[in-house]
């Protein structure tokens, strides 16, 4: 059996429950009990991350709470989160692509809950952002997922 430091296995749990989250989120025919796994491993994931990791950390776990939510069509909680992530880059200086998926968050969870004005503003936010990643297959990957906004996909 491994042996861990206590911050050791925090962070082996944010990890595993973040990549357990990625695969439910990309399974195309969730069940109910799938959806509900989803919430409870990305809020666990951040829950880790809050012992054992720093800002960044907390703003992509944040990040993938919202998604979760925008996924099931929670708006009000995708809001908060995403929100969340917007606040914790804003507060460390956490730019480039998580700056950029932090709007991109908001900006998905104004369409879930239907905000023309609050989609275009934080869309907008979200491509200026954009601008600023410095690797290109991360600034094509995000601007991808950012278009799928305005093909109005609600997830």
């Amino acid at each position: 059996m491994d042996k861990f430091t206590l911050t050791e296995w925090h962070r082996k749990q944010a990890v595993d429950n973040f990549n357990k989250t990625w695969d439910l989120m990309e399974k195309k025919d969730r069940t109910h009990e799938e959806d509900l796994e989803m919430i409870h491993t990305a809020h666990a994931s951040r829950f880790h991350w809050g012992i054992a990791g720093e800002p960044l950390n907390f703003a992509r776990g944040e990040w993938q709470i919202s998604r979760v939510y925008s996924l099931l069509k929670m708006s009000d909680s995708a809001l908060l989160h995403g929100n969340e992530s917007l606040t914790l880059c804003l507060e460390n200086n956490i730019g480039d692509f998580d700056l950029a998926f932090a709007y991109e968050a908001v900006a998905r969870g104004y369409l879930v809950k239907g905000d023309e004005n609050k989609i275009e503003e934080y869309y907008s936010l979200a491509l200026e952002a954009a601008q600023l990643i410095t690797k290109k297959e991360d600034k094509d990957y995000f601007i991808s997922e950012l278009n799928s906004i305005k093909l109005g996909s609600r997830a």
